[in-house]
């Protein structure tokens, strides 16, 4: 979504006072952020699109730190399992996070600032008024300009080398778009994997599909999904007993070799220990249309939503 400027009267920050649960940081108010420029980012840890924007916002984070800027991630939740905080902490500790995160189990600062989209970007000025605001991925070089302009700085933008998990969508190829597993929002499903046309996606096996998310009754069931696309990318949580399960990926009924993504391996073993977002495939030559059949082989697990790149 498209940047915008902003000068609203009350303070952009209020909201943070009344947050309880923080990460890497004793709590922040807004008065003990007062003179301060400070950067929101809004996201939840298994988005993609934000997952896509987090080493420009390390970067900053890292350049700016001693020269005024505080970075505040805010995490507003998706899934269920995107509210506990053991969760989140795992994830902040393993994406290397080193800013303060606060927990927006209830969406408040969230609404405080009329969020649109993960990920949402505010830059809040000394005073507390928020001046530029971004939703969705992009616009980075204006982004770091306008932290600098509220810093009082002039220099070049940094450069930042956004790869694996983060590397830029191949927008000009990609053909399909995000798409739901659970019953509240899913599209696209058909009743078998057999001769799937473009975007169309089928369940094998015992599958009980809830709101937000597909659960595995029996082990050996598998999705199936034909796409357009560079990467392929599934939400998962293991079963409840937290043991690890083991999944198998095939591309057009082989295995993916050198199109193989970074949580599985060049025979399309992987395995799931922790409910987040995992990259099936990575394809080398780029974005094509392509068959993906995901076969879990204990039961328990859920997948909740796919995205691609």
């Amino acid at each position: 979504m498209s940047s915008s400027h902003s000068d609203p009267s009350h303070n952009a920050l209020a909201a943070l006072d009344r947050a309880a649960v923080w990460i890497n940081s004793e709590p922040l108010t807004a008065e003990g952020l007062r003179g301060q420029v400070v950067a929101i980012d809004i996201g939840t840890y298994s988005c993609v699109n934000w997952l896509r924007t987090l080493p420009y916002v390390q970067a900053w984070d890292a350049r700016y730190r001693d020269r005024g800027l505080v970075v505040v991630g805010v995490h507003s939740p998706e899934f269920g399992f995107e509210h506990e905080v053991d969760n989140v902490s795992r994830a902040v500790s393993e994406l290397r996070i080193e800013y303060p995160v606060v927990l927006d189990n209830d969406f408040a600062i969230w609404r405080s600032l009329k969020n649109e989209a993960w990920p949402g970007l505010y830059l809040v000025d000394r005073d507390g008024r928020a001046r530029f605001r971004h939703f969705g991925e992009g616009a980075y070089e204006e982004i770091e300009r306008t932290i600098q302009q509220l810093l009082g700085i002039d220099e070049q933008p940094a450069s930042i080398d956004a790869t694996g998990l983060a590397e830029a969508a191949d927008w000009d190829a990609l053909g399909t778009g995000e798409t739901y597993v659970g019953a509240r929002r899913g599209v696209g499903r058909v009743a078998s994997p057999d001769d799937l046309a473009l975007n169309e996606w089928a369940f094998s096996g015992d599958w009980r599909v809830e709101d937000e998310s597909a659960l595995l009754a029996h082990a050996g069931g598998s999705i199936t999904f034909r796409f357009r696309a560079r990467d392929v990318n599934l939400v998962l949580a293991p079963p409840p007993s937290g043991a690890a399960s083991r999944f198998a990926i095939r591309l057009d009924d082989h295995p993916p070799r050198d199109d193989h993504g970074l949580d599985i391996d060049d025979y399309g073993a992987g395995t799931l220990d922790e409910p987040r977002m995992y990259q099936l495939i990575r394809q080398a030559d780029g974005a094509a249309e392509r068959t993906c059949e995901i076969t879990f082989l204990d039961a328990g697990v859920r997948a909740y939503v796919f995205t691609f790149g």
